[in-house]
């Protein structure tokens, strides 16, 4: 796992921004497409620095990457400090779009229901066998990653670990399997409601 690190500033450009949240912007690393940087705009650092620390103890486990992006430190960058990720891009090397996007359209969600139907599901076994937790689950924070014209899967990028005062199911694979089903289940409640005018949903989520 990469550590922070006080190499010379990296410039961000405004116009290499791919995705802003309530605390965040994402950019492109100027110096690698594969990569972005997420930048703290609204409150303090804490986010990046726990975000560092969980990945930090996924790595220690082990866990396969294939539905996160991997972390690669911390940086300086005229905007301040910088986390630095995967930029998660689809087949044909455009920058994968969030499964918000897919389920606002009733004609995507038709397109791809197979795929997507299949991506929800491996999602959710992916979390349970690697017990990753998550603060939320938000389809704005989830992209799908076309890997075939055809077929894709989620790729969750924000929102990663525990924020509980005491992160007991940090240590209790039982307790973590539990909080996550939990919020898989508001997860899918949440998209019933948020994108109840799709009826192409109810194929998804059978």
């Amino acid at each position: 796992m990469p550590k922070s690190t006080t190499r010379d500033m990296i410039e961000l450009d405004p116009h290499a921004l791919v995705g802003k949240g309530l605390h965040r912007e994402c950019f492109v690393h100027p110096e690698d497409p594969t990569r972005c940087i997420k930048v703290v705009v609204s409150g303090s650092g804490n986010e990046n620095h726990r975000e560092e620390a969980y990945y930090a103890a996924l790595a220690r486990k082990g866990v396969s990457w294939d539905m996160l992006p991997r972390f690669h430190g911390l940086v300086r960058t005229s905007l301040g400090e910088g986390a630095v990720f995967d930029l998660i891009r689809d087949h044909d090397d455009r920058i994968s779009l969030t499964l918000g996007h897919y389920l606002a359209s009733r004609q995507l969600t038709e397109l791809y229901d197979v795929a997507l139907r299949k991506a929800l599901f491996d999602l959710k076994n992916y979390l349970l066998e690697h017990c990753i937790i998550t603060m939320t689950l938000k389809t704005k924070n989830i992209l799908f990653q076309l890997v075939t014209p055809e077929a894709g899967k989620l790729v969750i990028v924000d929102n990663i670990g525990n924020s509980d005062f005491i992160p007991l199911a940090n240590y209790s694979k039982r307790l973590a399997r539990w909080k996550i089903s939990r919020k898989w289940r508001r997860f899918e409640r949440s998209l019933r409601r948020d994108y109840a005018s799709n009826k192409a949903l109810d194929t998804v989520l059978g």
